[in-house]
């Protein structure tokens, strides 16, 4: 039998490579767009997932819990100062019940005008490992809640630690969503297939850009990470020149939050700020809405 004829494949797209794509621009002709995901998250005390400072020990799990409440009560409100300082907006990555857990912390960036993204109920869990009635109820769940505090129903779904299940895009276009950030494939906006004929867009997040896999995993410092975040910026914008491209930066207030690595990141985020006649500093919701209305 043909080895490549019984590999397993996802069936959402195709793949494309870049040169060989139309070339098109962003608003006011720019062709570098680039975001930053905030992602403000909960924690369940004393069971359920979290990232670790340092290994966890049997529960309840203090260290790491309180290393994590930390973000939300004053690393959040540190990076909201950083970005008001900057004038950039974010695209706020909301586990739908920090309404009840922290009140009054959606509602900053609510005020800041910060576009509110769907990332399931909380942190503590994985919608990938649920059956597939058990998904659907926790993206109805956070849908609703998040439509009925915000006023209207988040455009972007960002799953809970990237987990998808096999159904995942399936289920969110049945929801009403029209982008999700879950795939880290490309540097460009990418139709994803679901089922019934239906389709997704799915935008770029970053593993690269991004304070966990950086910071947690790969033991980068606060100084390496904002080092990153400048070279990526000044590497894509150089090659923006041929093609379109979205770079996401992927933040949470426990990590980056901290003063030390706070300091640095502030110098980073600027460095792209004083570009801002050349780029697009736009929300991930923006990048997908231009994407759509260029399709048709």
């Amino acid at each position: 039998m043909d080895e490549s004829a019984s590999a397993a494949q996802h069936g959402r797209y195709r793949y494309s490579a870049l040169p060989d794509r139309p070339v098109y621009d962003w608003p006011g002709g720019r062709r570098l767009a680039v975001y930053v995901g905030l992602n403000l998250e909960t924690f369940d005390f004393g069971s359920g997932l979290g990232a670790e400072l340092a290994p966890g020990g049997p529960q309840p799990d203090v260290l790491n819990y309180a290393w994590r409440d930390w973000g939300n009560r004053v690393g959040a409100w540190r990076l909201r100062d950083a970005l008001d300082g900057l004038g950039l907006p974010a695209s706020v990555l909301v586990n739908s019940r920090l309404y009840r857990d922290c009140p009054g912390l959606i509602e900053a960036f609510r005020a800041r005008g910060d576009e509110i993204v769907g990332h399931g109920r909380t942190n503590a869990e994985r919608q990938g490992t649920l059956s597939e009635a058990e998904e659907r109820a926790l993206i109805a769940e956070a849908t609703a809640i998040l439509t009925r505090q915000e006023g209207r129903a988040p455009a972007g779904w960002l799953g809970p630690w990237i987990s998808q299940s096999r159904v995942t895009p399936d289920l969110l276009a049945e929801a009403g969503y029209r982008y999700l950030l879950d795939w880290c494939h490309d540097d460009q906006p990418t139709w994803m297939a679901t089922r019934g004929g239906g389709r997704i867009l799915a935008v770029p997040y970053p593993q690269e850009l991004n304070d966990i896999p950086a910071i947690v995993a790969r033991k980068e410092t606060g100084r390496q990470f904002a080092d990153a975040i400048v070279d990526a910026f000044d590497e894509m914008l150089e090659q923006s020149a041929t093609a379109p491209l979205v770079m996401g930066i992927a933040l949470h207030p426990y990590i980056v939050g901290q003063p030390h690595r706070l300091r640095p990141l502030r110098a980073a985020i600027g460095h792209i700020a004083a570009h801002r006649d050349r780029i697009w500093l736009t929300t991930a919701g923006g990048i997908a809405a231009h994407a759509t209305a260029l399709a048709g």
